[in-house]
């Protein structure tokens, strides 16, 4: 794609390279579930956490997941809190149910350094996503002790509601049901990431995907993915598109939608507003060459 083409024809571009394709990657990253409402700072932050930023002085929900509280209740009531509103409400925006309609009818797989189960709230098949770093609807042991993960909605929903004065009641602190060491969230931070037996069947799930298509007409959407992690979703999908003539790369990211050059004929890099981009591609007709 040329430089200087316009929004309206980079969006007609990606409809008809996803028309026309034989499979469809979609690689997706912070920058999507931001641009559904899903932010971490600002209104959404203070609404929510007023209580810990007046206290402890932090001006995010990221940097609060740090922070070393000085007990398990205080601890537990701001994780609480934060898994509450990112993995147990509704989506705010439509970006999630724009991109699933304009996926749906086609071979996809989704694979996502995301945490928040947005894709499956919108509709998204479970056996063809891949969440790499985890899920804010899991505990694991700390240690960990042993390779399993647990479904946490009823306990943190129950934390949400009895909490009181930025703690839980003691009793609601998550213990590991193997040792007893304290529980903690199934999120890539360190080596004890748990890598479950979900986990490790939608990596060969999404691995067989690939090797299906390696060959065939392969449309690489990424969506929102910046420079934290490139190595999961962006140098793959650049090397992908390389090795495979038949494949498109396609990136939309407000700020930070880039490729190589020696994968630019192949290319669409639009800078936009994700979900306002999903939104215009959403409205333009589906037309599969026979």
């Amino acid at each position: 794609m040329q430089a200087n083409e316009t929004y309206a024809k980079k969006i007609e571009k990606i409809r008809e390279l996803i028309n026309n394709a034989d499979a469809v990657a979609v690689g997706a990253g912070a920058g999507l579930s931001t641009s559904a409402g899903f932010t971490y700072s600002g209104r959404r932050f203070h609404e929510n956490f007023h209580d810990f930023e007046m206290k402890y002085g932090f001006r995010d929900m990221y940097s609060g997941g740090f922070y070393p509280y000085p007990s398990a209740e205080e601890k537990w009531a701001f994780w609480s809190r934060y898994v509450y509103i990112n993995r147990y409400t509704n989506i705010p925006g439509t970006a999630y149910a724009d991109l699933f309609d304009i996926v749906k009818n086609e071979e996809y797989f989704v694979i996502t350094t995301n945490v928040d189960h947005c894709f499956q709230k919108s509709g998204f098949d479970k056996k063809r996503l891949f969440y790499t770093q985890g899920d804010y609807g899991l505990f694991q042991c700390s240690k960990p002790c042993h390779n399993k993960t647990y479904d946490n909605e009823e306990i943190i929903k129950k934390m949400y509601s009895e909490q009181k004065d930025m703690k839980i009641p003691s009793e609601l602190i998550p213990k590991c049901p193997v040792c007893g060491r304290p529980m903690a969230m199934n999120l890539r931070a360190d080596d004890t990431f748990v890598e479950d037996d979900g986990w490790k069947k939608a990596a060969a799930s999404y691995a067989r995907f690939l090797k299906r298509y390696e060959d065939k007409a392969v449309v690489f959407l990424e969506l929102g993915v910046g420079g934290n992690t490139p190595v999961i979703i962006k140098y793959p999908f650049w090397r992908m598109t390389y090795a495979n003539e038949k494949a498109a790369y396609i990136t939309i990211n407000l700020g930070e939608a880039v490729c190589p050059d020696y994968i630019a004929e192949r290319s669409v890099c639009l800078e936009a507003d994700i979900g306002s981009a999903l939104k215009d591609l959403r409205s333009l007709p589906v037309k599969k060459q026979v």
